[in-house]
């Protein structure tokens, strides 16, 4: 899809959807070209992913849509670790990759080159998350099951829950209790066992992409 001003150069579009993209009026006509062609199906390039793995549907879908890549051109590393700064670009990169609005960026330890300096700095001005203090964000740390769900909750607007958390390591009072209580409500995800939710532990990268994908409704 491209699409020319009145002097024949490219206006920016914005990825919105699947079938949907924007772009900012210029002055005077345009002309969109929009050309077809047959998608060959998406093959698995991870050795690690097997097709029986509960996430191998949610990590193909991650790759091919570029929501994420591998840890290297083989290799995914389902087990290890996501970070803070790879949950706020995989969340970004959902969104269509946007331009932040307004503000800038508060954290010192998040450099304006760094890949994810934009997603952090969007999820910031819509209120997804914060830092870790005032100035910090401590992109490297280990996201928490925790606060993959407080991130998709703020994102979808910070839903009121219709019920009551029902896991004994969730306290009522705790930041995430509404979160987790809504992502379990919706299929996003379950507990670590009938009654523990396990809010501290670590989301791995197979993790993650399983709640994107299943937030996403895909």
């Amino acid at each position: 899809l491209v699409v020319l001003d009145k002097n024949g150069k490219e206006v920016k579009l914005t990825r919105k959807s699947e079938t949907q993209y924007t772009f900012k009026m210029p002055s005077g006509e345009v002309t969109i070209e929009v050309t077809f062609a047959e998608i060959a199906p998406f093959k698995n390039p991870f050795m690690d992913v097997a097709e029986s793995a509960y996430y191998y549907d949610a990590v193909l879908w991650a790759a091919e849509k570029g929501i994420t890549g591998g840890t290297s051109a083989t290799a995914f590393s389902p087990d290890a670790p996501c970070t803070r700064a790879q949950m706020a670009t995989f969340l970004w990169r959902t969104a269509g990759s946007p331009e932040p609005e307004g503000g800038t960026n508060p954290f010192v330890d998040v450099p304006a080159d760094a890949y994810y300096a934009k997603a952090v700095q969007w999820a910031y001005a819509l209120g997804i998350t914060g830092g870790t203090s005032a100035t910090t964000f401590s992109p490297d740390l280990t996201c928490t099951r925790g606060q993959m769900a407080t991130f998709l909750w703020r994102n979808s607007g910070s839903p009121v829950t219709v019920s009551s958390a029902h896991f004994d390591d969730v306290s009522a009072d705790a930041y995430y209790a509404a979160a987790i209580q809504w992502v379990y409500e919706q299929g996003i995800a379950v507990g670590t066992s009938a009654i523990t939710f396990s809010p501290n532990d670590s989301c791995t990268r197979a993790q993650m992409v399983t709640f994107l994908y299943r937030y996403l409704g895909e």
